[in-house]
């Protein structure tokens, strides 16, 4: 009997996970390659960074996702290379042969150049790092608490977050929050109120996709919660207790010790070993081009979707590197590949775009849903019920739903939990 076509994925996020899921009734072999065990819900890496939800609040196992497709199975393995003449993923202990390989292996970080900055200004991308952005803040109020001078506790309770999109928006009212009012009374030597959040932006207002009205709102509910906003501005240096910004064409020094990168992306590496094995292009984030089915050109048989697919076809701009758009590519492409078992074509891929939409706090969010902006509160509902319907497992969705709940109740952080290596005894 002839074995089902073998069809590949390397990534388990959005893109990923939505082309398996809808494989499941297609007569053809599914593998699943991911170096985690999880598929990581990465929009509210945020609450777990600033100890509003715990890792296993957003984080989903593989195999308990797909355990009752029987057409899938899910391998824990890092891809190192693709061997496209023999149809063969390379791994660091092996290889799996592939009849079509779906690349959705999304982005990192990106310093624009100045990678030694990492280790000082971390960015948001994984569960590891959320964890070492919440025992960073939480560790700068411990810190301030034991300094020997005040111009100490100000640079312990100064926050700098660089990049004023969703992440960066969200991560400093979150901030915001847990100096005004979760650490109300806890400290004795402090008062965590007076701590400084500052907001970077290299362009001329925040949320700079969104449209300015719902821009300016963004401003005036940070403005609100005590961010300071800085926009035209650009990090030149990162330095271990300083953040060295040029706006208005001249230097600037913010003494901190806390830097929090959201600013930028890049794709996985895995995009430009494809590109050389095959000689398709990539943009400069990395991103591979892609044809109009999200095909590689000259390669039917390869899929590249979700942050790793520069697709500019609709609209002569690349597609934003988000979740919606790495779900409908994932659905789009396991339609294509059954529609080819048919013998049939299909369409070229076209973006259906739903919307937009940040938090910025307790009962404050912006949603750009089209012809409709909305703001305040009724915004943040939208924003609540839409996130927990994209959870991907039920009982993710009442523990997230039970936690805000009780943090919109009592303004408590639950997950505030200081673990790794911490730095003691402190720098006072």
């Amino acid at each position: 009997m002839e074995r089902p076509p073998h069809v590949v994925i390397i990534g388990g996020g959005f893109g990923g996970l939505y082309a398996a899921q809808s494989l499941k009734h297609a007569p053809v072999r599914v593998t699943v390659l991911d170096r985690r065990n999880f598929h990581l819900f990465q929009p509210l890496l945020y609450q777990v960074a600033t100890g509003e939800l715990s890792p296993a609040n957003i984080a989903t196992p593989l195999r308990g996702v797909l355990k009752r497709q029987k057409n899938a199975a899910v391998l824990l393995a890092e891809v190192i290379d693709v061997d496209v003449p023999n149809r063969r993923v390379v791994l660091s202990d092996g290889e799996i042969e592939y009849d079509t390989l779906i690349l959705a292996t999304g982005t990192r970080h990106h310093y624009f150049g100045n990678d030694q900055w990492e280790t000082l200004a971390p960015g948001l991308k994984t569960i590891e790092d959320a964890i070492e952005i919440r025992r960073r803040i939480l560790l700068a109020f411990e810190a301030a608490e034991r300094a020997s001078s005040p111009d100490k506790v100000r640079a312990w309770l100064t926050f700098v977050v660089v990049g004023a999109g969703p992440t960066g928006v969200e991560l400093a009212g979150a901030l915001a929050e847990i100096s005004h009012e979760t650490l109300t009374d806890e400290f004795k030597q402090i008062n965590p109120a007076n701590a400084s959040i500052v907001l970077v932006e290299a362009a001329a207002r925040v949320l700079p996709p969104y449209p300015p009205t719902l821009s300016a709102k963004a401003a005036a509910a940070l403005a609100r919660l005590g961010v300071t906003v800085w926009t035209d501005a650009i990090v030149t240096d990162v330095q271990a207790d300083a953040v060295i910004i040029r706006r208005g064409g001249r230097s600037e020094s913010i003494t901190t010790r806390t830097v929090l990168w959201a600013a930028g992306v890049q794709a996985s590496p895995l995009g430009r070993v494809l590109a050389s094995a095959t000689g398709v292009e990539v943009d400069q984030a990395g991103r591979v081009m892609v044809s109009p089915d999200l095909s590689l050109p000259g390669h039917p048989e390869i899929f590249v979707i979700g942050d790793l697919a520069h697709f500019s076809h609709q609209t002569g701009m690349p597609l934003p590197g988000v979740a919606p758009v790495a779900m409908q590519q994932g659905r789009y492409v396991a339609d294509l590949l059954q529609s080819k078992l048919r013998g049939n074509t299909a369409p070229p891929f076209h973006y259906t775009d739903r919307g937009s939409m940040a938090t910025i706090g307790r009962g404050a969010a912006v949603a750009d849903l089209g012809r409709l902006h909305l703001s305040g509160f009724f915004a943040w509902l939208t924003w609540l019920f839409i996130h927990l319907l994209n959870l991907v497992q039920f009982d993710s969705r009442i523990l997230v739903l039970t936690q805000w709940g009780w943090k919109y109740l009592t303004r408590n952080r639950a997950a505030r939990l200081i673990t790794g290596k911490s730095p003691l005894p402190f720098d006072r």
